[in-house]
């Protein structure tokens, strides 16, 4: 779970990285120091969880939020100092809300609730660069991918998108119960598979993907399901 901390407040922030500290399951992917920040923060981030302070410098959470598209936006926990603003943080979907100073249990378990929304919506995100700006796919959107030199060659919603990032890497972010690697340059969304044959499997838009022998028993028993 990528999660990214806003506050204005070092001392919160700090707080914060420290209750996340022993969460195997949790990378902090980011924080952000008022308003303004956190939005180009979430945006290059694309984060599953934010804690998100309320009252900052520039802009506050609320103002935030609207100025994210709905596919930009995480899961969020407000954190403040005050209790007046739960009612709405709760209008603008909050999945949950702490009062500072923030109680280790009552934090494991905004977290247990923020674990429980991911397992059930099942759905990640990739943050692809197009044209100067960014876009959010869902894991869902995604076809395959291949290996193009330092590339890799993200084939969703119809299109191709280069990112500077290996296959490597990508297979650790990507759902392994959905996407598998296929041969040393390609992965495949077992949800796009048509049919597995010797040497290449083909896609529902008749797409061939190479298939290594090595691969080969585990794609057939996979797409077998």
């Amino acid at each position: 779970m990528r999660v990214v901390i806003v506050d204005d407040e070092p001392l919160a922030r700090r707080g914060i990285r420290q209750l996340l500290a022993g969460e195997a399951d949790v990378e902090i992917a980011g924080e952000a120091r008022n308003g303004k920040e956190a939005v180009r923060v979430l945006k290059a981030l694309a984060p599953d969880l934010v804690f998100l302070d309320v009252q900052m410098p520039e802009l506050d959470a609320f103002e935030v939020l609207r100025r994210l598209e709905p596919a930009e936006l995480p899961a969020v926990i407000f954190v403040t100092a005050y209790d007046t603003f739960a009612v709405r943080a709760f209008e603008e979907h909050a999945l949950d809300y702490l009062v500072k100073p923030v109680h280790e249990q009552r934090f494991r378990d905004a977290l247990a609730r923020a674990r429980a929304r991911m397992r059930a919506t099942g759905t990640r995100r990739i943050l692809i660069p197009a044209n100067g700006a960014e876009l959010v796919l869902d894991e869902s959107e995604i076809s395959w991918i291949e290996a193009v030199d330092y590339y890799a060659a993200v084939h969703a919603r119809g299109r191709r998108h280069l990112i500077r990032e290996s296959l490597a890497s990508l297979e650790q972010r990507l759902d392994g119960g959905r996407f598998v690697r296929v041969h040393r340059s390609a992965i495949v969304n077992l949800g796009e598979v048509r049919v597995v044959r010797e040497e290449t499997i083909v896609l529902r838009d008749g797409t061939s993907v190479p298939l290594s022998r090595r691969r080969r028993p585990l794609v057939r028993k996979l797409t077998a399901r």
